[in-house]
C-alpha cells in the first residue's frame, strides 16, 4: 500500500499538486494499522492509501487539508477507546500517534526585472530551493550568463508575455522592474490573480501611485490588499543584496506558514530611499 502512496507523491510533486502526507508514527496497544502505514491526502479531497479508516483517518484527512492551507505540519494522539473509536466500531483499546506534513515541489519564483535587485534575488533564491524564472524586456540583463545554472531566463515585453501565459496558484511573484511604468504593467496584469505570493518594490508614496492609477482603472481594492507592498521584511536593508535577503526572507516566511500569503500593511518606511536606487 505504501508503494501506492510513494508513487502518487512522486506524481504529485511532478505535477505541482498541493498534498499531505499523514504516517503513523508510533503506536500501542491494538490498532487497525501499524506504524508506517501512510495515507497521502490531496487539496481537492482526493486521498491514497489508508491509515485504518474509521472516524479518526476521517479527522487526520480532516487536518491533513488544513495542514496544506497552513503549510505547517502537525502530531495528532488518537486513543481509539474514544468517540472516534466507538462511532466507527473499532474500539481495540489502543492508542495511536500520526504525523501530518504538507508536501509540496520547490515552488516557482517568478522575477519581473532582472536588474541588481532582481540579479541578487533569483541567485539567492535558487539556492534556498525556488524554481526561479527571470523576465526582462531588456537582452543584457535577462542573460543566464548573469546568473547561475538552473535559473531560467526570459527575454520579452513583459505585459505581452503576462498576456500568453498563467502562473500556477502555487507560484511567487515579485516585480522588481526598473521604473513605475513597468511596475505597473506588470501588477496591472497580476493583481487579483490566484497567486501564492505577490510582491511590489517600492516606497510607501510609489506604492499608492501606482495602487490610485490601477484602482481608477477599476482593479478592486481587494485585489490590491493582497500584495505584499512594500516588498520584504524591514531589516534595515540598503544595498541590492541587502534588499534581496528582505524579499527571500518574506518569500520563506510565506512558505513555511510563518508569514501571511496576502499583503500587509507596511510597519517602516526606513529604506524607502533605498529601495528606489537599487534597482
Amino acid at each position: 500500500m505504501n508503494q501506492e502512496v510513494f508513487a502518487a507523491l512522486a506524481e504529485a510533486l511532478r505535477a505541482g499538486d498541493e498534498v499531505a502526507l499523514v504516517t503513523i508514527t508510533a503506536s500501542t496497544g491494538s490498532t487497525p494499522q501499524r506504524v508506517g502505514a501512510k495515507m497521502l491526502v490531496y487539496a481537492d479531497g482526493r486521498t491514497v492509501g489508508t491509515i485504518g479508516g474509521g472516524c479518526y483517518e476521517n479527522d487526520a484527512f480532516g487536518k491533513a487539508r488544513e495542514a496544506i492551507r497552513t503549510r505547517r505540519p502537525r502530531n495528532v494522539r488518537y486513543e481509539l477507546t474514544d468517540d472516534f473509536a466507538e462511532e466507527s466500531g473499532l474500539i481495540c483499546g489502543g492508542q495511536m500517534e500520526v504525523f501530518i506534513e504538507p508536501v509540496e515541489a520547490a515552488p516557482d519564483l517568478y522575477v519581473f526585472g532582472a536588474g541588481h535587485v532582481g540579479q541578487s534575488l533569483g541567485r539567492m533564491a535558487h539556492d534556498a530551493g525556488f524554481r526561479v524564472h527571470v523576465l526582462d524586456d531588456r537582452e543584457k540583463f535577462a542573460d543566464a550568463r548573469r546568473f547561475p545554472g538552473g535559473v531560467e531566463t526570459i527575454v520579452d515585453a513583459l505585459p505581452d508575455w503576462l498576456e500568453a501565459h498563467t502562473l500556477p496558484a502555487t507560484a511567487y511573484a515579485v516585480i522588481v522592474t526598473r521604473g513605475h511604468r513597468y511596475d505597473l504593467d506588470v501588477l496591472r496584469r497580476l493583481a487579483g490573480r490566484p497567486l501564492r505570493y505577490l510582491g511590489l518594490i517600492g516606497s510607501r508614496a510609489k506604492v499608492k501611485r501606482v495602487y490610485d492609477a490601477l484602482i481608477g482603472e477599476g482593479v478592486s481594492p481587494e485585489a490590491l490588499a493582497a500584495v505584499h507592498a512594500p516588498i520584504g521584511l524591514d531589516i534595515g536593508a540598503v544595498t541590492p543584496d541587502e534588499i534581496a535577503v528582505s524579499i527571500l526572507a518574506e518569500l520563506i516566511g510565506v512558505k513555511h506558514g510563518r508569514l501571511a500569503a496576502s499583503g500587509r500593511t507596511p510597519v517602516s518606511l526606513r529604506w524607502e530611499g533605498a529601495v528606489e536606487s537599487a534597482r
